[in-house]
């Protein structure tokens, strides 16, 4: 059964914060609020996650994982970012932008798209987020938290508690954090290429 830690989406209590992110160091899989719908999270590395994950969502090989950051300064030991998009991640973060961008030697194989060597990376905004970012000291490996058969991501911990009681080490509820995903820009090419209009504003893109 997956424990339920009920969390002020403000004021973060650092306890229980701690014992969330000592799950995730030992293996856990979680299921947390980002400012854009809830999300599954991993440590980075743990192979068996990942493979939970494909599992309750039903993903190929080809599924783009995000890598959550803190910060700015995070999401650049993880990712190559040229000169000609630095400015625009830059401008986005922290924000409800996913971009997918080639990855450095950090990251495992086993996320990186199998042709493309690319990862999704993200910096949120989120207060609950990013305590959780601060106490673990090192990136996310997550999902947006969409079940086979349903049009939207799941809002309400209560419920993600319900229906994957099973399937997770933890919920952590902060309570309803909407339900538009991020916006993913694929910025590895010569041109930024939107692939889903979520939360976040496209214009720059354009």
């Amino acid at each position: 059964m997956a424990r339920y830690y009920d969390v002020h989406p403000e004021n973060p209590q650092p306890r229980i914060i701690g014992q969330v992110a000592d799950l995730i160091r030992g293996g856990g899989l979680v299921a947390y609020p980002t400012d854009s719908c809830y999300a599954l999270g991993i440590q980075l590395g743990n192979q068996d996650g990942l493979d939970r994950i494909r599992q309750i969502r039903h993903l190929d090989d080809r599924h783009h994982f995000t890598l959550v950051c803190r910060d700015f300064a995070q999401l650049g030991q993880f990712v190559q970012i040229s000169n000609s998009v630095f400015r625009l991640v830059k401008a986005s973060t922290p924000g409800s932008y996913t971009f997918i961008l080639p990855a450095t030697r950090e990251v495992p194989r086993r996320m990186l798209h199998p042709k493309k060597r690319t990862v999704g990376v993200r910096v949120p905004r989120h207060t609950v987020t990013q305590a959780l970012l601060a106490e673990l000291a090192e990136p996310l490996v997550s999902s947006t938290l969409v079940l086979p058969g349903d049009d939207e991501p799941m809002t309400q911990g209560w419920e993600i508690k319900e229906r994957l009681d099973h399937q997770l080490d933890a919920v952590l509820d902060a309570g309803d954090c909407g339900k538009e995903p991020t916006t993913v820009i694929d910025l590895s090419g010569p041109e930024p290429e939107i692939l889903r209009r979520g939360a976040g504003d496209v214009s720059r893109f354009e």
